[in-house]
């Protein structure tokens, strides 16, 4: 940090169109009466927090929602009233993306689009409740393309009520097709109670024994075709030589390294030193505090240093660079370590002094994860 500050700015846009079955994030159906005061609040809050950020961001991140349902005009006001930083990325639902919508958030400062494919399979798109098409898809990247955007990402879903492993060949085919800088590849997670899982229980049960088999898949098809497996869920193409650019995702590289960052918005997440707070998730008290001056109703949770510790360990070994093991000793199980590395699922590097998962290790992920931890 070049002053002190965090380097890392979120804004949680939440308006959709709709609500998907498999969604847990914090959502608000339509309310087009309330995205320009929900503008004008974010801009109150980060006239409030904006003391904690460095005075040079690395990255701003608008996540939903979907940040590019709120009316142009206020996502523009935005976007501008914004700090300036080296990555801004915005996420976007396929069918928002026009080619006027894409010209002006190139004109508005956005460096990278993050579009929420899911799967190019219009059952499955049904299943996940998705208004966009495989043709809205492939619209957006040509409009984003012809605005002249150089880093647009997808994200794909797997583990699909209805999914065979030749579906997902195919979604991985058609997603390369389109010759992305990053793609993102999540497994579904539908939370216990949902309706989602009312409707699709036994399905998924039946997806989580072939869960390993598609992840598998989508790692070797990927790197296959010249992508860096950077993080468990995370492909980027190579550093380009001829510009230097590295096409990891910034902002989330920022949250996997334990940087400290700045939240705004409902139901956003702030973490600053030994401190971390979630705002209000409730849109009403939200604009109420705002509009007052007030800064909105927070979660607090206290952070130990034992705490930052063990996510730096549960968070770094997702990357596919060495853990600088400073500071960590504490956070590690010294037994389950000689463990893992027996078992070759580790190695320590660097003198020792870092450790990374081999390639079986970042298959098992979280396993691997757990055994290390004190």
């Amino acid at each position: 940090m070049d002053d002190g500050g965090a380097r890392h700015l979120y804004v949680h846009l939440p308006f959709c169109a709709h609500r998907c079955g498999y969604c847990d994030f914090v959502t608000v159906v339509g309310r087009s009466g309330q995205h320009a005061a929900y503008v004008d609040a974010l801009l109150r809050e980060l006239e409030l927090e904006g003391g904690v950020l460095a005075s040079d961001l690395e990255t701003v991140f608008l996540g939903g929602g979907t940040p590019t349902f709120t009316a142009l005009p206020d996502l523009v006001r935005l976007l501008e009233a914004l700090p300036p930083a080296l990555e801004v990325t915005v996420e976007a639902n396929p069918e928002t993306v026009t080619a006027e919508l894409a010209v002006a958030l190139r004109r508005a400062g956005v460096t990278r689009v993050s579009l929420g494919a899911q799967s190019f399979r219009p059952e499955l798109l049904r299943v996940l409740e998705r208004v966009a098409g495989p043709d809205d898809v492939r619209r957006a990247v040509h409009h984003l393309r012809d605005a002249q955007f150089d880093n647009i990402s997808l994200d794909l879903i797997y583990g699909i009520p209805g999914q065979s492993a030749s579906d997902l060949e195919a979604d991985l085919d058609d997603a390369l097709a389109l010759e992305p800088e990053h793609l993102s590849c999540y497994e579904l997670e539908a939370k216990p109670g949902t309706r989602f899982t009312h409707t699709w229980g036994e399905e998924l049960a039946r997806q989580a024994d072939a869960m390993e088999d598609y992840f598998e898949r989508v790692v070797a098809r990927v790197t296959g075709a010249g992508y860096r497996w950077y993080e468990t869920a995370n492909f980027c193409r190579g550093l380009e030589r001829a510009s230097g650019r590295d096409l990891r995702s910034r902002h989330n590289l920022g949250y996997w390294l334990g940087h400290d960052y700045l939240g705004i918005g409902i139901g956003a997440v702030t973490t600053i030193e030994n401190r971390r707070w979630r705002n209000t998730p409730r849109i009403g008290r939200y604009l109420e505090a705002l509009a007052a001056g007030r800064a909105p109703e927070r979660e607090l949770e206290p952070l130990g240093g034992d705490v930052r510790a063990r996510e730096r360990v549960m968070l770094g070994l997702r990357l596919d660079e060495p853990l600088s093991l400073a500071g960590l000793d504490d956070a590690l199980d010294a037994d389950g370590l000689a463990r893992v590395e027996q078992l070759g699922l580790a190695r320590r590097v660097g003198g020792k002094r870092s450790l990374t998962l081999t390639e079986r290790g970042r298959f098992l992920g979280d396993a691997v994860t757990v055994e290390l931890l004190a």
